[in-house]
């Protein structure tokens, strides 16, 4: 039974047995703790390194701006003039944007491939220092453009920099035979290293080709694409692993190479077909328990094969598990984000451009789950087009959570040498936007998103961000 109370005493809450506390002590006491924590946040400010508490802040209003959905349209050109007899004869499509893209005596062209007086050029101080212009000429510090086509980047903990391998594609393009897709004869893998991402030295070619010698690998008219570098911290040593193939593309083997140092000398170990399988476009990956992984297109490319390497790095081990089945996809890019991984690959379209699609997995051996294209911005020919590029590697940012660099290769098939780098932001979060192919069991992935910019930076002083 319940008793009215008509005595009204002030409203109390009880703090401990047999005491009671009013209100506006609670309420000082609150007042009190906000103080402190006031206290504390000016005096931690005040103390950080170089305003790291500053820089935080920063980073996540500097984020928001890349997030923001960049709009790029692209005036078709008008038609060529044409006889009326061949017109009559024949009426000439519209052409299409991708066309345009792949037509080197297109209107366009300056569009896709802007000149040198566009360069990202680190020897000029201006207003653009340390943007990033997708698609444009990137410079090194000797003021050439930068070779490092198809690569992926390492940073060294032992000299604290970045090291930028790839293609050193710096010869005359042209066709083995009339249906061979464009090409360039192998000279090397270069290496450039850089302590701000965008300011890059040329360390020289790290890996030459073979000149004379017909029968080795890396002779000058055979092939050698995607080369990535891992260092191994039980043996001191630095191991580059690299697809490697015939001018006909039938070999199909991974090439193995390693040095003590991460400028090279590189020495090239042998090739072989990993697990016994056919091993084109691929990619290395390491954990964060030191186990490293790769990853290729096999079975003329309609799936990707995943295995760990073994402890040296120099070679695969037995285990291997087959991924993406059926689905035609090539030029993986792996990283991790809160111990979910990820990959963005390509289709199958030659030098093409084709529409991105993101992957995610609990575990790195799968299953994989495709949860839809990442890319934000441009418009839809862009958006299926991954801006006119290809996927090649994923740059993990650590000071900035979440964050990555997106790095893709805008190949220029009349002019190889001249095929262009596309880096973007990438940000893992919010939820994905295409249904899964799993009801149950599966959780929910974060989305991935590459978004568009004309122009972006990092964060100023990023790497001050702890």
């Amino acid at each position: 039974m319940r008793f009215k109370n008509k005595s009204r005493n002030p409203t109390t809450i009880r703090c401990y047995p047999g005491r009671r506390c009013s209100f506006s002590v609670l309420l000082w006491s609150l007042v009190g703790c906000l103080l402190l924590l006031n206290l504390y946040c000016f005096i931690f400010e005040k103390n950080a390194p170089h305003g790291g508490a500053h820089l935080r802040i920063n980073q996540h209003q500097h984020f928001r701006e890349l997030e923001e959905v960049e709009e790029d349209n692209i005036q078709m050109p008008p038609p060529r003039k044409r006889s009326a007899r061949a017109a009559k004869r024949k009426p000439k499509r519209p052409t299409t944007l991708i066309e345009e893209f792949l037509d080197e005596s297109s209107q366009l062209r300056h569009v896709f491939f802007p000149g040198q007086r566009t360069a990202i050029d680190p020897r000029r101080s201006s207003n653009d220092t340390y943007y990033y212009y997708p698609g444009r000429m990137w410079l090194d510090t000797e003021g050439n453009p930068i070779q490092a086509h198809g690569g992926g980047i390492l940073h060294d903990q032992r000299t604290k920099m970045y090291y930028w391998y790839g293609e050193y594609k710096d010869g005359p393009t042209y066709h083995a035979h009339k249906n061979g897709a464009a090409r360039v004869d192998v000279i090397g893998v270069g290496c450039y290293s850089s302590k701000d991402l965008w300011t890059w030295k040329n360390e020289g070619i790290v890996l030459p080709a073979e000149e004379h010698n017909e029968t080795h690998d890396l002779y000058k008219l055979n092939v050698l694409e995607r080369p990535k570098v891992i260092y191994n911290e039980k043996t001191g040593k630095y191991v580059m692993w690299m697809h490697i193939d015939d001018t006909n593309y039938t070999k199909a083997s991974t090439g193995v190479a390693i040095s003590d140092l991460p400028t090279g000398p590189f020495n090239y170990l042998y090739s072989k077909r990993p697990h016994g399988y056919e091993s084109r476009d691929m990619t290395l990956f390491k954990d964060d328990d030191g186990v490293a992984y790769l990853v290729y297109s096999s079975e003329d490319n309609s799936e990707l094969h995943i295995g760990p390497l073994n402890e040296e790095y120099m070679d695969v081990t037995q285990s291997m598990r087959r991924i993406l089945v059926g689905q035609h996809r090539e030029a993986p890019a792996l990283f991790k984000h809160e111990g979910t991984y990820y990959m963005i690959t390509s289709g199958c379209t030659g030098w093409a451009p084709n529409e991105a699609l993101a992957h995610a997995a609990e575990s790195i051996m799968g299953p994989w789950e495709t949860i839809g294209n990442p890319c934000i911005g441009g418009n839809k020919v862009f958006r299926e087009t991954t801006f006119f590029a290809q996927s090649t590697f994923v740059l993990p940012l650590p000071e900035l959570h979440g964050s990555f660099i997106f790095m893709a290769d805008r190949w220029n098939p009349a002019d190889l040498k001249d095929s262009r780098y596309v880096w973007l932001p990438l940000r893992v979060s919010g939820p994905v936007d295409q249904p899964l192919e799993y009801n149950f069991g599966f959780p929910l992935w974060s989305r991935v998103s590459v978004y568009w910019h004309k122009r972006w930076r990092l964060p100023y002083r990023w790497q001050e961000i702890n």
